[in-house]
């Protein structure tokens, strides 16, 4: 006797849980060739700011482990992707018209990616931060610390590569985040937060919101609490880009700008993603004291 499909209704992930949108919405997910493959929930302003609070409540616990057991976090996260392989294989294939071998490079450089900010958690004050040569008889350092609670407008095209790429440079610096996943293409970020909820990713360090960037993003910009933002989601809305920017203003949020086009997310991504939402404390102690 044939089967009866059964359909799935991916939920949010705030707080290190799975709950049902406020709203009660969803949206029907499809495939590359337009057939139906899921539904996915379909956030609202009362989501945006349950996930800030989520996030807020873990940063400080987050912020204030040390930079090495960040990045055995971090590293964690790749090794349970791993163990995932096929499953983000099918949802790359799926959400992108992949082939399977193109889905099997970007699943191996989504994980390298993470392994990679991974080794960067305890060296990246080395790099950037300094001993500063002043006159006078007193030590001066400057080091990174992380800004706080950080919005992430993931890219709609690259649902895997390109959402691992905006979120790792985020936590890896000791920062929380509320993550608006692609619309289209949101069946890799569900995948990736049920990765996070069985590593050792603590509860609201990551929270992932399936939506529209263009809905979402202004209450993400506009939220008080919120200490940066990063627009790489709407990569080559100039109006959207300019709106959310103003509204950043208000509580003079860091923001890092929507690109012209959507990167391409296989280039070295360099210190930026790091640099970005860090910032510098300078500590004067005198000598001999």
């Amino acid at each position: 006797m044939a089967r009866i499909d059964v359909r799935k209704t991916y939920k949010l992930y705030i707080g290190g849980a799975f709950p049902r949108s406020e709203s009660g919405y969803s949206y029907e997910v499809a495939d590359s060739k337009g057939k139906f493959v899921a539904n996915a929930a379909l956030a609202s302003r009362k989501d945006v700011r349950d996930a800030v609070v989520a996030a807020r409540k873990a940063f400080d616990g987050w912020s204030s482990r040390t930079a090495y057991n960040r990045g055995q976090v971090v590293y964690r996260i790749a090794e349970v992707m791993e163990d995932r392989r096929p499953q983000f294989e099918e949802a790359v294939r799926q959400s992108e018209g992949a082939t399977a071998a193109a889905a099997r490079n970007q699943v191996d450089q989504a994980v390298d990616r993470l392994v990679w900010y991974a080794g960067w958690a305890d060296k990246l004050a080395q790099v950037i931060g300094n001993a500063n040569p002043v006159a006078g008889p007193f030590f001066n350092h400057t080091a990174p610390e992380p800004t706080g609670v950080v919005g992430v407008l993931a890219p709609q095209a690259s649902s895997l590569l390109g959402l691992v790429s905006v979120i790792a440079p985020v936590i890896v610096t000791g920062n929380s985040t509320v993550v608006v996943s692609s619309y289209a293409r949101p069946l890799p970020a569900v995948t990736f937060a049920e990765v996070l909820a069985t590593s050792d990713v603590p509860g609201g360090v990551i929270n992932i919101l399936t939506g529209d960037a263009a809905t979402l993003g202004p209450w993400l910009a506009s939220h008080m609490d919120v200490n940066a933002i990063d627009l790489a989601g709407i990569a080559g809305d100039a109006e959207l880009a300019t709106s959310l920017e103003v509204a950043a203003a208000d509580n003079l949020k860091r923001v890092r700008r929507a690109p012209a086009a959507e990167p391409d997310w296989t280039a070295d991504p360099g210190l930026a993603g790091m640099t970005a939402f860090v910032e510098a404390k300078t500590v004067w102690h005198p000598i001999g004291i």
